[in-house]
């Protein structure tokens, strides 16, 4: 057979035909010759010198024919590195996922003879034909003096190195398109916040949301890569993927108007929630990063976080709504503490206290609890602390076991204390319903995640009482000038975060209008009332 002139070498009947029937190994024995009287002569002497123009036909021939065979252990050996060759013509089967090959060589140039590869892949479902060149080279053997193919991985293919492989995997997660509550498409070219939060979603749900992932061949080095320092190199894609089609929580308009309001500050962040049932409606960050100080912000939350220590102090009995309880200028618990341009009221009621966040009155009850009641609370109650799986990545909040000058900290939002604007808007919504819902913006049928539960809710009287002092804040305490215009069933909560070697404060604020709770935080942006307060209200109005 003269290679020279072209030849097709397949799997199958016609394969085995060509390969005859001398056996794809015949060229490898050097037989004894027998003499006229019947006794057999020498071995002839091992052949020397480059390889003839009918050996390298003859030697091309049969590893190919014996690799469309699939025949990779024989074909190794008729290779100068059996073990080398039986690998890799192995993981071409099995790393590579080539159910059927063909090969048809072309006319040989000197030793070399180049060939075109036709291999059909099958991973999974997918089906997919990869046509592409290579070349092999023919030398012969030093010890057998048999022509040998010259094994090198580029043989495979020639983007192949040495120790590598070539493999066919799903290399991503499946795109998915994202829709708001409504059947909205949430594209951030639209939603700028969403632009860190839609890989999550995909990488999470991309295959639970119906999508397929995309398969490729590539070439991996012995690293992984396709060489020092390089990553892995597509050969060949075999399907492209299909996205599936995600519902969300979200609502465009919300999320629209939050995305509005943090955009007028250089570092603001906002969440608003669902108080009816924890659905995340909207999540902005004025700064646009991978971080996500919306969901996973861990800072002081100032006195925003009175809500819970007046949950608190109302559970155990030691305040009440109308019942006096003196604002002065200082308190001392473990460490003097002021409040806000060190003002005071002496003849203020609890309900004044809050909405005016008075820090000295809240300290001034701090020996009254044990050492682990806020905690308790916020953990047994508002959710805060427990394992929340809201379907992206987010922090749960975090209120340790203090005492001392910590506790009284602690009580103000202060100290140890560490909250994200999900975590107040949360805290918020679970005043308004008087239970805890899980914040959560994929649905947990989904991925059939259980969500976190707190242990008991607000007993109806502590509820009843949060509500009212909530609301007094938001009409006439420090959240009226934010929350003026939004009628209805409203509560909130401002909040002023010191940090250390900060000069302002951080601004928070919370709060609730109807079925929609909202919280926001502006790093150094002062007093909560005057920098997040417009933040919220204007997610509330939206909502």
């Amino acid at each position: 057979m003269d290679m020279r002139k072209g030849a097709k070498i397949a799997v199958g009947g016609v394969a085995v035909a060509m390969v005859g029937a001398a056996g794809l190994g015949a060229y490898n024995l050097v037989d004894a010759v027998a003499d006229g009287t019947g006794t057999k002569s020498e071995a002839a002497p091992v052949r020397t010198g480059p390889p003839t123009g009918d050996e390298i036909d003859k030697a091309a021939h049969d590893f190919l024919a014996a690799w469309a065979a699939g025949d990779t252990e024989h074909a190794a050996t008729l290779t100068d590195n059996a073990s080398a060759a039986s690998a890799a013509l192995t993981g071409y089967r099995d790393n590579a996922h080539v159910e059927k090959v063909t090969l048809e060589p072309g006319a040989a140039t000197g030793a070399k003879v180049p060939f075109t590869v036709t291999a059909e892949i099958a991973y999974g479902k997918q089906r997919s034909t990869w046509k592409y060149a290579s070349s092999l080279a023919v030398v012969r053997g030093r010890t057998s003096g048999k022509a040998l193919v010259d094994w090198q991985p580029t043989v495979v293919h020639p983007e192949l190195r040495t120790g590598g492989t070539l493999r066919t995997d799903a290399v991503q997660a499946p795109q998915v398109t994202a829709l708001d509550r409504n059947g909205a498409v949430l594209d951030p070219k639209d939603h700028p916040s969403l632009a860190p939060v839609l890989p999550q979603l995909r990488k999470r749900f991309g295959e639970k949301a119906g999508g397929e992932p995309a398969v490729e061949v590539r070439a991996q080095g012995p690293d992984g890569g396709a060489g020092a320092g390089a990553g892995a190199r597509t050969l060949h894609v075999v399907s492209k993927g299909k996205p599936g089609t995600l519902r969300t929580t979200l609502d465009a308009d919300a999320q629209r108007a939050a995305e509005a309001a943090v955009a007028k500050r250089a570092d603001a962040s906002v969440v608003a929630v669902k108080p009816s049932t924890g659905e995340i409606l909207a999540v902005a960050n004025s700064k646009k990063t991978e971080f996500n100080p919306a969901l996973q912000g861990q800072t002081a939350p100032g006195s925003t976080m009175k809500v819970v220590t007046a949950a608190t102090l109302l559970e155990q009995g030691k305040a009440a709504p109308g019942k006096p309880l003196p604002c002065p200028k200082y308190a001392t618990y473990g460490m003097r503490f002021h409040n806000v341009e060190e003002s005071e009221n002496p003849k203020a009621t609890f309900a004044e206290d809050f909405a005016a966040s008075c820090n000295t009155a809240f300290i001034s009850l701090a020996d009254d609890i044990p050492d682990n009641a806020l905690a308790a609370e916020a953990r047994d109650v508002f959710g805060l602390g427990l394992e929340w799986k809201t379907g992206i990545g987010s922090f749960d909040g975090s209120v340790p076991v203090d005492s001392g000058a910590g506790k009284a900290a602690a009580m103000i939002g202060q100290g140890r204390v560490q909250m994200s604007p999900l975590n107040m808007a949360s805290v918020a919504a679970t005043v308004r319903t008087g239970s805890f819902h899980q914040p959560y913006l994929v649905a947990p049928s989904v991925d059939d995640r259980e969500l976190a539960r707190a242990a008991r809710p607000l007993p109806a009287p502590v509820a009843r009482d949060l509500r009212s002092m909530m609301r007094l804040t938001a009409l006439s305490g420090t959240g009226a000038r934010a929350m003026a215009g939004l009628g209805g069933d409203v509560g909130a909560k401002t909040g002023s975060a010191e940090v250390d070697n900060q000069a302002q404060p951080n601004g928070w604020f919370t709060a609730y209008r109807g079925d929609v709770a909202a919280a926001a935080v502006v790093p150094r942006g002062g007093h909560g009332g005057d920098s997040a307060g417009p933040i919220v209200a204007a997610v509330l109005r939206a909502g």
